[in-house]
């Protein structure tokens, strides 16, 4: 199989006592390209440099909701300017977040409207974070010059919600939640959308599936999410690799003579 992490934070400081390991594991299951996520200014640089370390590692860089309080004109100028160098393939994590104390309504969504324009201004996708906000992201998606090229991150919405994405221009990611027993209604999204429009990933170091939920989340497991697809959607393994793999390539303009196998 050759499997593609969308969505992984593999500069963090959790990766560094055996970051080797971790892409050398990732690597023996399938997967041979990853989106590294830089979800703040400190994390533009790192995630740059792991692009230059490793092969078949591309980047996102954008603002997290969780630091849109850090958010200037002179930031939107750095982020722009990160946005150009090489192997950079996404704008983002960006988006609502009301989970955690942090920016006002108001000033997130000022924020995502920005990077949301940086990306179409660069013929980029974005990467869309959402907790607890899902009605004042899709009024800003749609306030937004549908369609949108990206994806719904760490989706775990129901049918409903994966409609309205989906009728907005984006893909679903999904990670280990879609492994969770209790996620009733998000097996009944991951049967029902369109194959086509379906990413894997796993966000780590965090959202393990099962059986690693609580510990530390590594790229090698997105076998176990694309299985668990497979079993929802009751088609081969491979068949569910192939396509998400494809999907993955063609969404953030993955060369794959680039990657590692």
């Amino acid at each position: 199989m050759r499997l593609v992490d969308t969505h992984c934070h593999l500069d963090l400081e959790t990766f560094d006592a055996d970051r080797d390991e971790v892409f050398t594991r990732a690597r023996d299951v399938g997967v041979d390209h990853f989106l590294v996520i830089g979800f703040a200014p400190e994390r533009w640089q790192t995630t740059l440099a792991l692009t230059q370390a490793q092969p078949g590692v591309f980047a996102a860089v954008g603002l997290h909701p969780s630091e849109a309080e850090r958010y200037s004109p002179n930031l939107l100028v750095s982020l722009d300017a990160a946005a150009h160098a090489d192997r950079v393939r996404a704008i983002g994590e960006t988006g609502m977040d009301y989970h955690w104390d942090g920016a006002s309504p108001a000033v997130q969504r000022a924020v995502f409207e920005a990077q949301i324009a940086l990306a179409k201004s660069l013929g980029l996708p974005f990467v869309v974070h959402q907790r607890d906000a899902e009605a004042d992201t899709v009024d800003v998606l749609r306030a937004t010059n549908p369609p949108h090229a990206g994806v719904m991150h760490c989706f775990t919405g129901d049918l409903d919600f994966a409609d309205e994405c989906l009728a907005l221009g984006l893909h679903l990611g999904l990670g280990g939640a879609v492994t969770f027993r209790k996620a009733t209604a998000l097996h009944e999204v991951v049967r029902r959308a369109p194959v086509d429009r379906l990413v894997l990933e796993t966000d780590a170091p965090f959202m393990a599936p099962s059986p690693h939920r609580g510990r530390r989340n590594e790229p090698a497991y997105v076998e176990l999410v694309a299985r668990r697809v497979a079993e929802l959607r009751e088609i081969d393994v491979e068949a569910v690799a192939t396509v998400t793999t494809r999907n993955a390539r063609v969404l953030f303009h993955l060369d794959s003579t680039e990657g590692t196998g």
